[in-house]
């Protein structure tokens, strides 16, 4: 497994807009990508779960990436969240 920590820099945190645009990033790969914050966890392709976490500007996540893929995708995924989040 792999695991990466951001900081939210987004304003408005992970709304309707870039949870969108992560999901379809995650999609893209086969491996199953889970965001952590504080003690919650979800799955990066359920969007109203994703939202429903609140995550806000200045909340810092954990992205774990796990599967055939995980190398590839945590770097794409480190790489959006760094020009998107």
């Amino acid at each position: 497994m792999k695991e990466f920590t951001y900081t939210i820099q987004e304003k408005v945190g992970i709304h309707a807009r870039p949870a969108g645009l992560l999901v379809k990033e995650v999609k893209k790969y086969q491996s199953t990508v889970t965001i952590v914050k504080d003690d919650k966890s979800v799955n990066a392709v359920k969007l109203m779960a994703l939202m429903g976490m609140g995550i806000k500007c200045g909340d810092t996540v954990t992205v774990q990436v796990e599967g055939p893929d995980e190398a590839d995708a945590a770097a794409a995924l480190e790489v959006f969240f760094k020009e998107h989040l």
